[in-house]
């Protein structure tokens, strides 16, 4: 089971890193039905598939370096929803006998897992709509979340000597949470609408930034017969960056203040730890955010961006559940 659970790990991440390229590299659409490509279940080879293709979607032309992002992206995910459905049936079979066997975990993952699947065929279906892009980030980064969570419980973590006073530290390290989690949602808004170059200024965006701000426009939905390449106008695109910036300093302040907090208060090796790694993360995290505006968004970049804000995430997620368990 704790095999299982950690090559699950191995392929949520993967799963991460696939999507986050994906869209970044405007693939989100390489495959305009679903679950397969231009009815096929790769990408189509023969020229009898081709024809197929181009007489049922005319207006989608074959790239296929895009097809076969999306494609490679949608393989990953569906092994690693088959290995939380193995999870979770594992789980059920051995509670009987093994009552201390997490189950409602499992079987909130394979629920979580299943919803994942809609909206990866909502997100193609409704042509990259930016509530559902958005959503979708937000289940993979949740379902990495759970797995983590998993692969806690299942390790069973002990604070021998107890750490009384980091319980003063429990209701800090949950709002830390939330405001990470508040954060990812805007980037996601933010790459959704593709606004992660509306700004190209530091320390601040445009020189007139401020007049051009939209906050009812940037967080809405407009209608569109197609989302890709974003719908808004440019004063709401900087407006979501914007919005953006100034969620990772909120971020960044409250998260200082739950470590300078957890630094004093914290005595065991397991605490301490688990702060150490928040800091590095949130570090990196905000020196891969600067070198995207910096270096205009280079994709590598771009994707290890998405990719440490889910790290930074499960680290907290970590943080607070030894926190829970020692008090």
């Amino acid at each position: 089971m704790r095999n299982l659970v950690k090559f699950s790990l191995v392929l949520v991440v993967i799963v991460i890193v696939l999507g986050s390229y994906t869209r970044l590299t405007d693939a989100g659409l390489g495959c305009p039905d679903w679950p397969g490509c231009y009815g096929t279940l790769t990408v189509p080879k023969s020229e009898e598939q081709i024809s197929r293709a181009v007489e049922l979607w005319p207006d989608a032309p074959i790239e296929y370096n895009k097809a076969w992002n999306e494609m490679i992206h949608r393989y990953a995910a569906g092994l690693l929803g088959l290995t939380i459905l193995a999870i979770a049936i594992w789980s059920v079979v051995r509670v009987r006998k093994h009552p201390e066997q997490p189950v409602k975990l499992p079987l909130l993952l394979l629920v979580m897992v299943t919803f994942q699947a809609l909206l990866g065929m909502w997100t193609v279906t409704k042509n990259l709509q930016p509530l559902i892009v958005m959503g979708h980030l937000l289940g993979g980064f949740t379902t990495f979340s759970l797995l983590a969570l998993l692969h806690l419980r299942l390790k069973r973590i002990h604070l021998p000597m107890g750490d009384p006073q980091v319980r003063k530290l429990a209701g800090l390290a949950f709002i830390a949470m939330l405001a990470v989690i508040g954060q990812i949602a805007l980037g996601g808004w933010v790459a959704a609408n593709y606004a992660a170059m509306a700004c190209t200024q530091l320390p601040i965006c445009e020189v007139d930034w401020v007049s051009k701000l939209d906050v009812a426009g940037a967080f809405s939905v407009p209608d569109a017969e197609t989302y890709q390449y974003g719908a808004h106008d440019y004063d709401e695109r900087v407006t979501m960056h914007v919005a953006h910036r100034i969620g990772a300093i909120v971020v960044t302040v409250i998260i200082g203040l739950m470590l300078f907090s957890g630094y004093r208060k914290a005595r065991s090796a397991v605490i301490r730890t688990s702060l150490h790694w928040v800091s590095l993360l949130l570090i990196v995290q905000l020196l891969l955010g600067l070198a995207n505006v910096v270096f205009l968004l280079p994709l590598g970049v771009a994707v290890a961006h998405n990719l440490f804000g889910a790290l930074l995430l499960v680290s907290l997620v970590a943080l607070n559940y030894k926190i829970a368990r020692n008090a």
